[in-house]
């Protein structure tokens, strides 16, 4: 009987070792893929003053930030917390070093944030998060969208699925547009909200939502007509084109939406992108670009990235500087607990160690270790077997652990010829020092059944 829960707390992934393998494999590549396309790698503390945090959070942001505080200490004198996200630690980090960056200043963050969310499932409220972003001085060139966009479609290839992703992309300027054309802004938070979630309910429902904002009925028509339009960009750019609205900003947002959408099938991912007018994302934060991956297939998971283009990243902390960017995020903890669920993954490679060196007994330990060690000159990983029971449940470990198993007895020490069984095949070869050679036609009594 355990004397203590150890269980891990509700909300915080634990995997064992197989698991944490593959996890690992895959932030390792997507972290590649981010640096390969020129985004710089920093971290920031996992702790960051507690006004740097509350100065961007609101609603329930706010509730689910982890205060800080040491034994003694009063909760509410606590003056740190845990960040919930990367993109404030940014803004701070951005301010802070401005002087000592290089803008566009690329940049990436791969590590764990915290969030005192109700744990269910697919939420956690310990989570790896793996962000890109390009932050401008007082001016981003458009394209970067496409950067994003790009950089982020080719990290999902890291995962290997059974199924394509696509990106949904839009541009809130867009419906900021139609809704001032239609004399709508004083309603626009309700709007965007019952947009945000049209996909969500029936079309049926969306329309009540927008009938109960006593909407004229030609008004509801235009947003109902508007939030179907998705498809290739030919076609959705003339669509909205065709809706004949003057407003300045929608006629830019369908612009910028033109030149992303074109860029990107110029980079040969038309296949893999499409323009769908019900991606609008948060209110207060995006200003322009806005998008969202999804699996065609499996709708039901919701969004497996986003992100989006914001005017200024740091305006509750520097008033002399605009900082515009451009992000997008991909929550690993959350797509790796629901890709393996659903056992999405094609394949992981073998996480097994090269070979396990067994000594047959003490007198062997030593000559053991160094082969090891000389396997590891020539990056094999190896290890040695310390097992003080019978030879049966050595070899038993040993399978579970490597690869390839390696007996070494007094024989073996003093020819300093090495026998090796691969677990799988059950094929033998010599390894001569480190270098393998020719397999075995006679392999050695240490392996008879």
């Amino acid at each position: 009987m355990k004397k203590i829960n150890t269980s891990p707390i509700a909300g915080a992934q634990e995997l064992l070792p197989k698991a944490q393998a593959k996890f690992d494999q895959l932030k390792s590549k997507i972290t590649d893929i981010y640096q390969q396309h020129g985004f710089l790698h920093i971290e920031t503390p996992i702790i960051e003053r507690s006004e740097i945090l509350f100065a961007k959070a609101g609603g329930e942001t706010e509730k689910q930030i982890y205060k800080v505080f040491k034994t003694g200490e009063s909760g509410a004198k606590t003056k740190e917390a845990l960040r919930f996200d990367h993109t404030v630690p940014l803004a701070r980090y951005v301010v802070e070093h401005e002087n000592d960056l290089a803008f566009p200043f690329k940049v990436t963050q791969v590590a764990r944030n915290f969030r005192g969310e109700r744990p269910q499932k697919g939420r956690f409220r310990e989570l790896y998060q793996c962000d890109i972003d390009v932050i401008g001085r007082n001016t981003l060139s458009l394209s970067y969208d496409a950067d994003i966009i790009a950089t982020l479609l080719e990290a999902f290839e890291a995962f290997d699925l059974k199924t394509p992703v696509l990106a949904r992309i839009s541009n809130r300027k867009i419906l900021s547009g139609i809704l001032e054309e239609l004399k709508l802004r004083e309603h626009s938070a309700e709007i965007y909200h019952i947009i945000d979630h049209a996909e969500k309910v029936t079309i049926e429902k969306t329309k009540s939502d927008l009938e109960e904002l006593k909407l004229e009925k030609s008004i509801v028509k235009k947003l109902l007509d508007f939030i179907k339009l998705n498809g290739e960009r030919s076609e959705v750019i003339t669509s909205l084109l065709n809706m004949e609205i003057k407003n300045a900003k929608f006629n830019e947002g369908v612009n910028e939406l033109d030149q992303i959408l074109h860029l990107l099938e110029t980079m040969e991912l038309g296949e893999k992108i499409s323009a769908d007018m019900k991606i609008v994302r948060g209110l207060d934060y995006y200003t322009g670009t806005v998008f969202e991956f999804i699996l065609p297939e499996y709708k039901n998971i919701g969004s497996v990235c986003g992100g989006g283009r914001y005017d200024n990243l740091a305006t509750y902390f520097s008033d002399k500087t605009s900082f515009p960017g451009v992000g997008g995020s991909i929550g690993l903890t959350r797509l790796f607990s629901i890709f393996e669920e659903l056992k999405l993954i094609k394949k992981s490679e073998n996480i097994l160690t090269d070979y396990a060196i067994i000594p047959v007994t003490e007198a062997e330990v030593e000559y053991a270790f160094s082969t090891a060690k000389d396997l590891r000159g020539k990056d094999k990983s190896s290890t040695v077997v310390l097992l003080d029971k019978k030879y049966s449940d050595k070899m038993s470990y040993a399978a579970k652990v490597a690869r390839s198993g390696i007996v070494i007895g007094k024989e073996e020490v003093e020819s300093g010829r090495l026998e090796a069984k691969n677990f799988e095949t059950g094929e033998y070869e010599i390894v001569s020092g480190i270098a393998v050679e020719n397999p075995l036609s006679d392999p050695s009594d240490f392996w008879a059944d």
